[in-house]
């Protein structure tokens, strides 16, 4: 059975660079993208359902370890023809007399948001444009989401005195599986063939390819031994 390794993320998270990694360093062995809803990240997780995943705290990150990645700025979606859209960048108080829409599947951990809430709330932030779109109110989102939803008849503003949107990578506490391993490796930069970043899942190395690695080692060792500037012999 060929191994694999299951990595979920939440819409506009942004996987790409560590799959392409992956692939180069472990072609053997698949790495398998899922999208997952950020209510439901971590949860899939601890079931086992994913084996590292991409979510958006704050989360119940209960029997999780997790490792911060970076922030988002938290934008508005306005209409292009908003008054908002005028500028580079707007504030909370130009919020404070707008109404504002709170899709069910909302992630900005801002609870004391400005504007004047709208009734009905959507589904889904997906649905929450649409509604942006026909002017019904604004909508307060990660920079990502917004970028993902993107329309011609809409635009975004950073919100210059909004709390950030933290993104993590979450992964059971305790021992973790050799390709759990390589992969927050990866995550964190490590370079290939780290103690910690080789995977105990690669293939073994032939005769050829040790003797190759150890020559390797040792040129690498005499380069690091001489001074930059000065090779050997002379003066």
């Amino acid at each position: 059975m060929t191994l694999s390794l299951v990595l979920g993320y939440v819409p506009g998270g942004t996987p790409a660079k560590w799959a392409r990694i992956w692939a180069q360093r472990h072609p053997e062995t698949p790495l398998e993208l899922r999208t997952v809803a950020a209510a439901d990240a971590a949860a899939a997780v601890r079931a086992g359902d994913l084996d590292v995943a991409v979510l958006r705290l704050p989360a119940d990150t209960s029997g999780l370890a997790v490792i911060p990645l970076y922030e988002e700025t938290t934008v508005a979606v306005v209409p292009t023809d908003h008054l908002l859209s005028a500028g580079d960048e707007i504030t909370a108080a130009d919020l404070v007399d707008e109404p504002v829409l709170r899709p069910l599947d909302t992630v900005v951990p801002w609870p004391d948001a400005p504007g004047v809430p709208v009734d009905h709330r959507p589904e889904t932030t997906g649905d929450a444009m649409e509604l942006v779109a026909a002017g019904m109110g604004v909508l307060i989102v990660p920079q990502s989401l917004a970028r993902l939803y993107h329309r011609k008849d809409l635009a975004y503003r950073p919100i210059v005195d909004a709390p950030t949107c933290p993104v993590a990578l979450a992964f059971p506490e305790g021992p973790q599986t050799p390709l759990v391993e390589e992969f927050v490796g990866i995550v964190r930069g490590r370079k290939p063939g780290s103690s910690r970043g080789q995977s105990e899942s690669a293939p073994k190395r032939t005769a050829r390819e040790k003797t190759l690695a150890k020559q390797a080692a040792r040129a690498a060792a005499g380069k690091t031994a001489r001074k930059p500037g000065r090779p050997r012999g002379r003066r």
